[in-house]
């Protein structure tokens, strides 16, 4: 995997932020795990993993939850080694209700580009499946698809 390390500019951390929209897109809690510092911090929600096995762990039972998950990640703001994110993506529970889960992310990263921080603030609203947004096949999200600010996000 290609690692962009700090100092970042406005170029790169907009590279940094479209892999980690791909990365979590692939649902793979491995693959997303490996972009970690091996003692990373994290806040989501409520939860507090740290390293790459709690992650790992996190990510598993949150795609059991989260179904036909799809995400949007944009740059908000970035420094030397910080990254700044708002997000969006769409889920539905094994019930067949759809949500909507905003929110913002803080990173912090290592000399070697990996994330040693992650701190996440994430709401969740329910949403009829004629309100989805976020309509490619599972996976990659599209260069042509439009992103959080085309769809008014």
């Amino acid at each position: 995997m290609n690692k962009l390390v700090p100092p970042f500019t406005r170029e790169t951390a907009i590279q940094k932020v479209r892999m980690a929209e791909d990365s979590w897109n692939s649902r793979d809690p491995h693959r997303v795990s490996l972009v970690y510092t091996e003692d990373s911090r994290w806040r989501n929600r409520t939860d507090f993993p740290v390293g790459r096995a709690e992650i790992a762990a996190f990510l598993t039972k949150k795609w059991a939850k989260e179904l036909d998950y799809r995400l949007i990640k944009e740059l908000w703001s970035f420094t030397d080694d910080r990254i700044a994110v708002r997000f969006a993506y769409e889920w539905h529970d094994n019930s067949g209700n759809w949500f909507r889960s905003y929110g913002n992310e803080n990173w912090e990263f290592a000399t070697d580009g990996l994330m040693k921080r992650r701190y996440a603030s994430i709401n969740d609203m329910l949403i009829s499946e004629s309100e989805r947004k976020f309509h490619w096949p599972l996976g990659r999200r599209p260069d042509n698809h439009p992103s959080l600010t085309d769809l008014g996000l």
